[in-house]
């Protein structure tokens, strides 16, 4: 065992914290920590490196006081780290990139079959004994198959995403940066040439009947979708988000789903997450999942490797597999 230290702000799945006490000393407390116990634990100089979780806010001020060398994040995204502050103090940020492709994508296509299906409105009448027999009129919900799905970015995610509705028989529209634009030609394309649409962001929000989020959060996409959006979207559409929670005015869109602004949503991430916005959760016209797009056994064993891996670098002075800022490494 070398002397690397890390301070695991959430107990993450094997065989991550076996790959950091094999490498150092491991201190999990007892309870989450607070941003003032965070912050105690982050410039008191006793850990090298803090495995941390989206929750887990690093904002200038506390970085600037830090005595750590790196943080790594038991996650994809890392919004909940200033990388720029981080970055001016020599501190290494990690993620886990890759692994939660096909799950995420996977969750999005259950939002939009549950959503449009009515499928949780179902399994609660059906719990209730209400379901009494077939009824003509019974529970009627939208369709899949020849509807458009439009893609709000067209990343990893929003591929493999693109590639299950297409074999739900979807037409597949995609705007590749919203709210902007850039070409994007066939060579990359690849598989999807011919059988996606480019299109621009008004275009796609005017014209889907069901349009799923996947764009990173940055002050561009910060409510990307609000009022003005809302209120674009057909009054049958419905919104899928497995991005980020603040890419949606999450008050905005309670107020369009009470009005019939449009007809539903199906969301895994939240603006204030774990708060929902007020009346959220009173909605019957929504599906609501508590932030597992990346929950398969398999995938957040591998997301735990990752993290694992990046911990014990950045805490033996070596630079990360996956680094979020490379350029923080002294030269």
């Amino acid at each position: 065992m070398s002397d690397a230290r890390f301070y695991v702000t959430t107990p993450i799945p094997e065989p991550g914290l076996t790959l950091l006490r094999a490498a150092g000393s491991v201190h999990v407390p007892d309870e989450l920590p607070d941003a003032a116990q965070l912050r105690d634990a982050c410039v008191s100089g006793n850990y090298d490196v803090v495995v941390s979780q989206l929750r887990d806010a690093f904002d200038a001020d506390l970085l600037a006081a830090a005595k750590i060398r790196g943080i790594s994040n038991y996650a994809v995204g890392f919004n909940n780290v200033d990388i720029d502050a981080a970055t001016a103090r020599s501190i290494l940020v990690g993620n886990t990139p890759g692994v939660l492709t096909d799950a995420t994508a996977d969750v999005a296509m259950l939002l939009i079959l549950a959503t449009g299906r009515r499928a949780v409105e179902a399994d609660t009448f059906v719990r209730a004994g209400k379901f009494t027999g077939w009824e003509p009129n019974l529970l009627l919900g939208q369709d899949i198959s020849g509807r458009t799905l439009g893609l709000a970015g067209f990343g990893r995610i929003a591929r493999a995403t693109a590639r299950r509705a297409l074999a739900f028989g979807m037409e597949v529209l995609f705007c590749p940066r919203p709210p902007g634009d850039r070409p994007v030609p066939d060579e990359e394309l690849g598989e999807f040439a011919g059988r996606v649409t480019h299109t621009d962001w008004d275009t796609l929000v005017t014209t889907s009947d069901y349009l799923s989020l996947h764009v990173p959060l940055n002050e561009q996409t910060r409510h990307l979708v609000g009022a003005d959006v809302l209120h674009a979207m057909k009054p049958t559409a419905i919104l899928v988000n497995t991005a980020r929670g603040p890419v949606v005015d999450e008050a905005a869109l309670v107020a369009a789903l009470k009005s019939g602004e449009i007809a539903g949503a199906g969301l895994d991430v939240y603006e204030d997450e774990p708060a929902l916005a007020p009346g959220l959760a009173d909605l019957p016209n929504t599906v609501l999942l508590p932030h597992v797009g990346s929950a398969t056994v398999a995938v957040r064993s591998e997301m735990s490797r990752l993290c694992a891996e990046n911990a014990v670098a950045m805490a033996q002075n070596r630079i990360p597999p996956h680094p979020v800022n490379p350029e923080a490494w002294p030269s």
